[in-house]
């Protein structure tokens, strides 16, 4: 059954609701129901005029209106914003049934858009006629995790104009454009972690009055995500902060060691997890994505300071994601713990 009190059902379904209740009078927010990837799901309620001021910021900074592919999950919000982006443009979205080049014939003249996950780029980047199809589109979001910088220069080596987008649910999805927050939203950086504001916020979690009055400091948006301003003031995340492993008294940030082991021209992708270990309290471990794998002592010589380097490794046919395309990290740590 489809609905939008969570969102729910086909594209084509909620693209119907998404129309009429972007017509309606007065709506109810709609409700998106996040993985639960990182905790507890969540229930995130957003309201039209969040959504609208989301949408329309996100069209005047790609340039404008225009046509949308869709091929994520039209119910987590990276989905239903290609689609509700695409009732605010008055445009038609190209569902993807198959490969992204059948989904771009498809499509009328004007502006083009897609938006991916990292590993969906990567996918596409490992095959030459796809990335030609990747090469069509006036910009390529790229959100929903950490972007390799190696992936990225490939990507825009073969012509394709990447857009990386920092955001959540609460934000209505992607806020921060390559490092540069989309108008009307402010941003900061707090005890080390970033938060956010503005008309792009959420109304609170469904039902949690708690929860929902603890992910504030006063009218900031606090996010679990840790980050530091550039000389040129772009954001720059760092990683979660939860997402830090304590190996033998040290801090290890997970994704600052994956971003430096997916250097490494053999490796695929990467993830870095930490798991219980009675010498080191946790032990470092780098997952991989790779035909063959280099050596633990080379993946080791790629990490400064030595004391972030991996102890371990486990090589795994590809890195195990949700149904929304983040990394799975539940698995991925039992992986690591008994592979």
């Amino acid at each position: 059954m489809s609905s939008l009190r969570p969102a729910s059902g086909t594209a084509s379904e909620v693209l119907a609701l998404l129309r009429a209740w972007d017509a309606a009078d007065d709506p109810e927010p709609l409700i998106i129901e996040t993985s639960g990837s990182t905790g507890r799901p969540k229930r995130v309620a957003l309201s039209r005029d969040a959504m609208r001021a989301s949408a329309s910021a996100t069209l005047e900074r790609l340039g404008g209106p225009g046509q949308w592919v869709l091929n994520l999950p039209p119910t987590y919000v990276a989905g239903v914003q290609v689609l509700f982006r695409s009732v605010m443009a008055g445009t038609e979205p190209v569902v993807q049934t198959s490969e992204l080049s059948d989904a771009v014939l498809e499509m009328a003249g004007g502006r083009r858009y897609v938006s991916l996950v990292p590993t969906q780029l990567v996918r596409l980047l490992d095959n030459g006629y796809q990335t030609g199809a990747l090469g069509r589109f006036d910009a390529v979001l790229i959100g929903g995790g950490p972007l390799s910088p190696t992936v990225r220069a490939e990507a825009e080596r073969a012509k394709v104009r990447i857009v990386q987008t920092y955001g959540m649910s609460e934000t209505c999805g992607g806020c921060v454009y390559d490092g540069i927050p989309l108008d009307g939203v402010e941003m900061r950086i707090k005890d080390d972690q970033v938060q956010l504001r503005g008309p792009i916020l959420f109304d609170g979690y469904d039902g949690e009055p708690e929860r929902t009055a603890a992910a504030f400091d006063d009218t900031w948006l606090i996010t679990n995500d840790l980050g530091r301003l550039t000389h040129d003031g772009r954001l720059q995340v760092l990683g979660r902060a939860d997402d830090v492993i304590i190996s033998g008294g040290v801090k290890v940030p997970a994704y600052a060691v994956q971003q430096m082991l997916e250097q490494h021209p053999r490796i695929f992708s990467a993830a870095v997890v930490g798991v219980p270990d009675a010498e080191w309290g946790e032990r470092v471990v780098a997952v991989l994505d790779a035909d063959d794998p280099p050596p633990l002592d080379e993946l080791r010589d790629l990490v400064t300071p030595r004391e972030w380097a991996p102890r371990a490794m486990l090589k795994v046919d590809e890195i195990p994601l949700l149904s929304n395309g983040k990394v799975d990290r539940a698995t991925l740590k039992e992986l690591a713990a008994h592979g």
